[in-house]
């Protein structure tokens, strides 16, 4: 079975999503995608393959109804995850300006690159 070392998870919806959070990272964090669905098997699949029960856990979705939906059924299954929440200004986390988003990251103490801090 694939290991995952790090101990610090963000679940986000989509592959945009993934690659916008990896631009401004430098910490050690595995990055899931849910595809913005929420299936009772696929959750406890990735609760095993990525032992989220004794892993630091983020939630980082879209501020729109799915990403909300999706939101409040992680918390339900996953209640000691943190949020992190991008301003509904912008929508989803694929459009929110870097440093915007390095800042809510870093709120969290993830390591984010600091050209995003300026």
């Amino acid at each position: 079975m694939f290991t995952h070392d790090s101990d610090k998870v963000i679940i986000v919806e989509g592959l945009t999503d993934k690659k916008q959070i990896k631009k401004v990272i430098t910490d050690d964090v595995e990055i899931i995608c849910t595809n913005g669905t929420f299936a009772v098997e696929r959750f406890d699949e990735l609760l095993e393959t990525y032992d989220l029960d004794n892993k630091d856990v983020y939630i980082l979705v879209d501020e729109d109804q799915s990403g909300m939906k999706l939101r409040k059924q992680l918390a339900r299954e996953l209640p000691h995850a943190e949020h992190i929440y991008v301003s509904s200004e912008y929508r989803e986390v694929a459009t929110t300006p870097e440093q915007i988003l390095a800042t809510a990251l870093l709120s969290k103490c993830i390591s984010v690159n600091p050209i995003f801090l300026v």
